[in-house]
């Protein structure tokens, strides 16, 4: 399955998805106030990972009586099915059962040195160990790779977080990271293997712009750590340990800015964060 019909199969499943389990979505467990005190159904983004799991078992269907690609998974695909039903359970964890004004790093550790272990610091800590069993599984090169490719994976999760604090804006910054990536993977296994969760992700951009629905730290841990996954599998280790850099770069940012006063502050980022976004 090449490129664009994995992001045109991630796109239309999930639409399916969203329309089929409408209900579920508005139950009281899943139901938030947004940043306008409206009430919201969150943890969205779980649609993606269903939306995922789905084309993949179209894929090896189809595969099975031979149309498209062999019915077993490759190791790219089933990486990125692992990611996505990691990061994706940490997040609807915190989605659910989350409580507390703690936010950010200090936060967290903050109130577990009072001794309160929050939803956030099981995030991170889960968050940091499916990211070393991600990038162990392929074959494990050394101890220093192998801690720079799961930070890298783990810190990209909370960056997706961090960034999810307006409709829309993760998955605008997804694509603007994605973008670049699908250019250099081409329709590698890694291209392919990611494509689906980017067309789910595409697919829930109208209804978060609209306020019918919060991707959730379920679909932003999901969005960001498959795209972490996606420099691992795909680049170089140079390109990667530059990755790295700036993604970190950025979770230290966030504990002492807030981004969206600094997206408020520069035009360009105003207006592509209020693109499509109801006045």
């Amino acid at each position: 399955m090449n490129v664009v019909v994995g992001l045109v199969a991630g796109a239309v499943t999930v639409l399916f998805l969203l329309v089929t389990a409408a209900g579920v979505l508005r139950t009281p467990a899943l139901s938030r106030r947004n940043y306008r005190d409206r009430i919201v159904p969150t943890a969205g983004g779980v649609l993606i990972v269903l939306a995922v799991l789905v084309v993949e078992a179209g894929r090896a269907v189809l595969g099975a009586v031979g149309i498209g690609d062999e019915p077993g998974l490759t190791t790219a695909r089933s990486l990125v099915l692992f990611a996505a039903f990691g990061f994706g359970l940490l997040g609807l964890i915190d989605d659910v059962v989350g409580e507390g004004d703690e936010r950010g790093f200090r936060g967290h550790v903050g109130a577990f040195l009072r001794g309160r272990l929050t939803t956030g610091l099981l995030k991170l800590v889960g968050g940091g160990a499916v990211a070393v069993v991600l990038v162990a599984t392929p074959g494990f090169a050394t101890g220093r790779r192998l801690v720079i490719d799961a930070l890298l994976i783990a810190l990209a999760a909370n960056l997706g977080n961090l960034l999810d604090r307006a409709p829309g804006r993760v998955i605008k910054a997804g694509v603007v990271a994605y973008v670049p990536l699908a250019l250099v993977l081409g329709t590698g296994a890694v291209g392919v293997a990611i494509a689906p969760v980017m067309g789910a992700a595409l697919g829930l951009l109208a209804p978060d712009l609209r306020e019918r629905l919060m991707l959730g730290d379920t679909g932003a841990n999901v969005i960001g750590a498959v795209l972490g996954l996606g420099v691992v599998l795909g680049l170089g280790s140079t390109s990667r340990t530059i990755v790295l850099v700036v993604v970190a770069a950025l979770n230290v940012a966030a504990e002492l800015v807030s981004f969206s006063d600094v997206i408020e502050r520069v035009p360009p980022l105003r207006a592509l964060d209020q693109l499509g976004r109801e006045a």
